[in-house]
């Protein structure tokens, strides 16, 4: 499902006219996102179901998914980098819609997930601190047994009964819950991408194989292709992940060429770099 088909980036003939004018009425320390995306000779991105724009540090993949989301109005979790000049370079982009682009669309960063497995530690510690509050409780149930005489406290005798019938770890889990501690940081990560990919949205994706080992990357991979076929998602993604540039079918743009292109995933330096090097070690793992 497309929902946005284009985004123009203003030129770099625009960007300098505007920062003549800029010299003209004040000082500044910073223009960004000017000369990003233009010194690449980046001016417009065409999209498909799922578009990849890939680059090393600097190549300005975040840099334009930003700028696309705060253009859409997406939503967002996390603060990013913006400087003064940011809403000026924005009047100065355009987009193409095929359709009307869905409320609940948004971008996510590796921030939004560090965030969260930040929230997730924060629950942890508190859940640790019931937890060692559960033991104590089951031990004192156990030896205070014998001091009951009566039902007049039920919710005690109850306490009392179940450290009799039970293990200590299922006396604790009983009344704890299932512990979001249970999954690793990668798994939660990908957790948090099940959750917040909603059917039927625009979700700009910066990095998100952070945080995920390579059978995570290989299983968000597949998960991402079930929401485009299946679930009507457009997916504009940032990665230099040879798992994630596997997508089939993906539009590629290569931000470290200049001008920026279109390639195969397989066309990439990083890839190249991996089939060469595994390439060369064949023969260790043919032992």
């Amino acid at each position: 499902m497309i929902y946005l088909s284009s985004f123009r980036f203003p030129s770099w003939d625009d960007e300098y006219k505007f920062r003549l004018d800029i010299v003209k009425r004040t000082c500044y320390n910073t223009m960004y996102p000017f000369f990003v995306l233009s010194r690449r000779a980046l001016s417009q991105l065409c999209f498909d179901d799922v578009t990849i724009l890939y680059g090393g540090n600097g190549s300005g993949k975040t840099t334009a998914l930003n700028v696309i989301a705060e253009k859409l109005n997406l939503l967002r979790g996390t603060l990013y980098n913006r400087s003064s000049f940011f809403g000026e370079y924005l009047n100065m982009c355009r987009y193409c819609r095929e359709r009307p682009i869905p409320p609940h669309s948004a971008v996510i960063t590796s921030d939004d997930v560090f965030s969260y497995m930040l929230d997730i530690r924060a629950v942890n510690d508190g859940v640790d601190l019931r937890r060692e509050e559960l033991f104590e409780e089951y031990n004192r149930s156990k030896r205070e047994l014998s001091a009951v005489r009566s039902l007049e406290d039920y919710e005690r005798l109850k306490n009392i009964v179940d450290s009799r019938r039970l293990t200590q770890s299922k006396y604790v889990k009983s009344r704890l819950g299932e512990n979001i501690k249970e999954r690793s940081n990668g798994e939660s990560a990908y957790f948090y991408f099940t959750q917040k990919l909603r059917d039927g949205g625009l979700y700009l994706l910066d990095e998100p194989e952070n945080s995920l080992a390579p059978d995570l990357q290989l299983k968000l991979r597949d998960y991402l292709c079930d929401c485009v076929r299946f679930f009507g998602c457009q997916l504009i993604i940032a990665t230099h992940s040879p798992f994630i540039l596997s997508i089939r079918g993906a539009r590629i743009y290569d931000l470290d060429d200049e001008p920026v292109s279109v390639k195969k995933w397989t066309e990439l330096k990083n890839v190249r770099e991996y089939y060469e090097f595994f390439k060369a070690h064949g023969k260790e793992f043919e032992k």
